[in-house]
């Protein structure tokens, strides 16, 4: 794959980190999650082909072991609040000094400089102030976060892991590793540049919900059917609009002009009562295959069973009977392979990772029986 050979150590944290460090497996790294002891089950849901280490970083014993592994490392992946790391004698600067190949990896909301860079946040905070969360939302209605999506994944985990790939293609040539600051802010802001480059055309100039692409048109929104399911509507471009009021069996003589902006409430109307006479499944039928840019809202249930996902093998399932998307995108050469194994438990990896990095039999089992790591056992055997 096209990562391989790559070494990761990921610190275990939530949401966009162990994103991040999937991405990376996904496609290839070896990527051991560096988890807490004492700890009876995990919260990484995104563990899919990840080693998993068990560290008292209480002790100091624990803190020179996650030195050794890192140095040894292509890549740090670290989630905390700025300083944490330098508390414990673990910061870029430290490990830097003595492997200066390493990529460090430090993905938080405000950034590492800023004077939030300490507080406290969640995506919908981060969201916030990247300003994206002032354009999402209806008419008339209060700003709506889109689940933990823009800021968490695509401007935090997927955001660093393109920062990680860049800075291991510069090494090449280099031969040195550098420091990422990955803010979840300047992420999410950046996945909205159209939005920000796109105002100079009028795309943005109306309040929130009442533009060409917020749910302000009524050509480029989702309308009920008869046995409560939608369907998606995105036909923007006149030619795609025609095969839209052709798919509704309507008159597009007798309607209001598609850029008719004083118009959109009434034709909103006809769409929505005409899309409420007919099953999604019928609908699907009607505009399969046109370019009326309509399709189902198909949900987690149906979505690995629609033909065009199954031909594309877009799902995968792995030993546990769990459905997942596929890693994306798709390289002709060095494809994903994705492990279909099940999450490592917490700490499941220790003896044979440490192994891996040298350490003896009889200095693993010293570690611990003085608690510096914890095995679990009964999932290694």
């Amino acid at each position: 794959m096209a990562l391989a050979g790559v070494r990761v150590v990921e610190l275990a944290g939530l949401a966009p980190a162990p994103f991040c460090g999937m991405i990376l497996a996904d496609f290839g790294a070896k990527v051991i999650r560096v988890d807490r002891t004492k700890v009876a089950t995990g919260v990484d849901t995104q563990a899919r082909g990840k080693q998993s280490v068990a560290i008292n970083l209480k002790s100091t014993e624990g803190v020179a072991l996650l030195r050794k592994l890192c140095v040894q490392s292509d890549v740090v992946l670290e989630p905390y609040r700025k300083g944490v790391m330098e508390k414990l004698g673990l910061g870029p600067k430290e490990l830097l000094k003595e492997n200066p190949r390493l990529i460090y990896a430090r993905l938080t909301g405000y950034g590492q400089s800023g004077s939030y860079a300490t507080a406290a946040g969640h995506d919908i905070n981060y969201l916030a102030i990247s300003g994206l969360l002032s354009r999402l939302g209806r008419r008339g209605e209060k700003p709506v976060a889109p689940l933990n999506l823009l800021a968490d994944f695509a401007g935090g985990g997927l955001t660093c892991a393109l920062g990680i790939v860049l800075a291991l293609l510069e090494r090449t040539k280099s031969g040195k590793g550098q420091i990422i600051d990955a803010s979840m802010v300047e992420g999410a802001a950046y996945v909205g540049s159209f939005v920000w480059k796109s105002r100079r055309i009028g795309l943005w100039e109306n309040p929130r919900g009442e533009n060409l692409l917020d749910s302000g048109a009524p050509f480029y929104d989702t309308y009920q059917t008869s046995d409560g399911k939608y369907m998606a509507v995105g036909a923007i471009e006149p030619q795609f609009y025609r095969q839209l009021l052709k798919g509704l069996d309507l008159d597009a003589g007798v309607l209001p002009d598609q850029m008719s902006i004083s118009d959109w409430p009434d034709l909103r109307r006809i769409f929505t009562e005409r899309f409420a006479s007919k099953t999604q499944a019928d609908w699907s039928k009607i505009f399969d295959r046109t370019d009326a840019c309509v399709t189902p809202v198909l949900s987690f249930k149906q979505v690995g069973s629609h033909p065009h996902n199954q031909e594309r093998a877009s799902f995968i399932t792995d030993s546990s009977g769990e459905e997942s998307p596929r890693p994306a995108p798709v390289l002709s050469r060095t494809p994903a392979e994705p492990c279909l194994a099940s999450d490592p438990v917490i700490g499941e990896h220790t003896v044979e990772v440490l192994e891996e990095f040298g350490f003896t039999s009889a200095e693993i089992d010293q570690m611990l029986a003085a608690g510096v790591v914890e095995c679990n056992a009964t999932k290694a055997n």
